[in-house]
């Protein structure tokens, strides 16, 4: 089977040739058909992860086809669509884990190949109707926004959301939110992507080169109240203005670092706004299948950028760095 490989930093990806791998007891064989492309893949690629062993098999989100089954497993069958989870280990209850070690693609083999072998409980069914790019969205980005608004925020009907920009997460955050009732304020440096954004359902837009001060725009918009929610990708560059934009009491998912690692934090506004800031890195398994049961009932499907081929994965890569997406971007086998 073809397998592409990271052998070293700063090199391009090598395509190799791999043994087909046959599944153990507990375990299933999934022939991969596509898969999701996320910045830490990037992260692995460059040289920012240090999680990453090399060589290593990027790629973490993927969708297949169950082809095999090893001794005793249940609840899949052969023929049966997969996706796969973030946090394979990771199957129930509060956060256990709080680096990349144990993610495939991160911090062991991925799944940037054409098979794959491994436990049963490292996938979860596909969405009824879903095409296989995707639920190929749902690993990282999807189950993200769905932690961050629903597990965490306990989002409501009538609730006030702020979406920062218009990549995988936010656009998932934004679809979320309108389909259980809220109301969205999202920003983005783009007025094509904010006209867009608009499309998907959001309420008011702001473009934030255009006005640094956006926490207070969005802050002036909710009649000075302020959002419930926050959907902060950015880090220290946009956590100023995210904190200046939440409500008294309100709630603020730090789900990114796109503007860097550190930075200095309000932690007097944060204080007196009495906000709770909530790191998060995805979710487990239950939440995911949770997720899954939503979509399905509601019919919410992802927007997809752009779709690659394996062969294609740096150009995909490229792509993702490049900011100019909306939504996710994918691989198809």
């Amino acid at each position: 089977m073809r397998a592409m490989l990271l052998e070293q930093i700063g090199q391009p990806l090598q395509l190799r040739e791999l043994p087909v791998p046959q599944p153990g007891p507990g375990e299933v064989r999934v022939r991969v058909l596509a898969c999701g492309v996320c910045r830490t893949d990037l992260h692995v690629v460059d040289g920012e992860l240090p999680e990453a062993p090399l060589p290593i098999i990027p790629g973490h989100e993927i969708v297949g086809l169950v082809d095999a089954l090893g001794e005793g497993v249940t609840g899949f069958a052969v023929g049966d669509d997969v996706v796969s989870v973030f946090f394979p280990q990771w199957q129930d209850g509060p956060a256990e884990v709080g680096d990349f070690s144990t993610v495939p693609g991160d911090g062991v083999d991925g799944y940037a190949r054409e098979a794959v072998v491994r436990p049963a409980t490292w996938f979860t069914p596909v969405p009824k109707g879903y095409g296989h790019a995707e639920a190929a969205t749902l690993t990282t980005a999807g189950l993200t926004a769905w932690r961050a608004l629903v597990v965490d925020g306990g989002l409501k009907a009538g609730d006030v959301v702020l979406v920062l920009g218009t990549g995988g997460v936010s656009v998932f955050a934004l679809q979320y939110a309108k389909m259980m009732g809220a109301t969205v304020v999202a920003t983005s440096s783009s007025d094509e992507k904010l006209e867009r954004i608009r499309a998907l359902g959001a309420d008011h837009t702001i473009n934030y080169r255009q006005h640094a001060d956006w926490g207070k725009l969005v802050r002036d918009w909710t009649g000075g109240r302020g959002v419930d929610h926050v959907v902060e990708v950015g880090g220290p560059g946009t956590l100023a203005q995210s904190i200046a934009a939440v409500r008294i009491g309100g709630h603020i998912s730090l789900i990114g670092v796109l503007t860097g690692r550190a930075g200095e934090v309000p932690t007097a506004v944060l204080m007196a706004k009495q906000a709770r800031l909530q790191g998060l890195i995805v979710g487990n398994r239950r939440h995911q299948n949770d997720l899954v049961r939503a979509i399905e009932a509601t019919g919410v499907r992802p927007v997809i950028d752009r779709s690659f081929g394996l062969g294609e994965i740096a150009d995909a890569f490229r792509h993702q760095e490049s900011g100019s997406h909306f939504g996710k971007i994918c691989l198809e086998f």
